[in-house]
């Protein structure tokens, strides 16, 4: 009998996991990838969603009109902006004597004074409360605190070089257009600030005039224009919609008059950008406002609409 012969082969280290390989390749059941969440289509009508699905739930209609309307305060805030910086220009130059804006002002200052009780008939100034009296003392308090503070006010910037005290200015001022009250019930309006803002810019600029007596006056005069005069603006804007268009205009005339006596090109662009604010804005608001397409279905956050208020007592 022959002897069994045993034979040893050496199979590579590479192979040995080949069939573990094909076993796994023989029980692997194909799955189809998921879509992610963000690109699955809507529910149709049979999930329940389609039925649900809404469109511009809260999206505003405007008119043109109602929009040019109420652009007017904007026009309005520019053109005072442009009357000031104007009237500070005048003052500098020696062209305008500060008795002869100071008197401009009081007239000006009295006749606002008698329209504004005179549109809603003294209504406000009941419900208020304040006296007239109360009025004429405030405004002799003010007048005299600004005219014994007005040497501090001249000598106040000195020290700070001019081409500072206009950068300043500047920015004092478009902060003063972007915090002010157009109406719009928006976290960055700020009344307080914008008019603070707009004081400042005034005393940087009167602390450039010759005198003492010229810083007063313009410090008055900015108070005047940035403070008294948007709030009668607001009540014939409440009161009487069809003067308050007819004053804007002829605001916005008097504005571009002033300035085209300083730059004609500086007018005509002044002109181009309150027609652009006053006209091609809302028609552009108009357009887009057709573009508007927002959706709102089940797949919305979750808005509590009971009212919580009783805990927080």
């Amino acid at each position: 009998m022959g002897l069994p012969v045993e034979l040893h082969f050496s199979i590579p280290a590479q192979l040995q996991f080949l069939p573990f390989l094909l076993l796994l390749c023989c029980l692997r059941v194909p799955v189809a990838p998921s879509a992610p969440a963000s690109l699955a289509p809507p529910p149709g009508p049979g999930g329940g969603g389609g039925a649900e699905l809404r469109k511009n739930v809260h999206a505003r209609r405007y008119r043109y009109r109602a929009v040019v309307f109420q652009s007017g305060a904007v026009v309005q805030q520019l053109c005072s902006v442009c009357v000031f910086v104007v009237t500070w220009w005048y003052m500098d130059a020696g062209m305008l004597s500060p008795q002869g804006l100071f008197g401009a002002a009081l007239v000006s200052s009295l006749l606002g004074y008698v329209l504004f009780d005179a549109v809603d008939g003294g209504a406000g100034r009941r419900e208020s409360g304040r006296t007239r009296w109360a009025d004429l003392k405030s405004t002799l308090v003010f007048a005299a605190f600004t005219y014994g503070f007005s040497p501090v006010l001249k000598t106040l910037t000195e020290s700070i070089s001019t081409d500072t005290i206009y950068a300043m200015s500047a920015l004092m001022l478009l902060g003063h257009l972007i915090f002010f009250d157009y109406g719009a019930n928006a976290a960055i309006v700020s009344s307080t600030l914008s008019l603070n803002m707009a004081i400042f810019a005034s005393v940087c600029l009167a602390s450039r005039l010759p005198r003492s007596l010229h810083a007063f006056v313009m410090v008055t005069f900015a108070m005047q224009i940035f403070a008294l005069w948007p709030m009668l603006q607001k009540k014939l804007k409440a009161q009487t919609p069809r003067c308050y268009v007819g004053v804007t205009v002829l605001f916005a005339l008097a504005a571009l008059a002033g300035l085209a006596t300083v730059s004609s090109v500086g007018a005509v662009l002044f002109a181009s950008l309150l027609l652009a604010i006053s006209c091609l804005c809302p028609y552009c608001l108009i357009r887009l406002q057709q573009l508007k397409d927002n959706i709102h279905g089940p797949w919305d956050e979750a808005e509590i609409k009971e009212d919580l208020s009783r805990f927080l007592m």
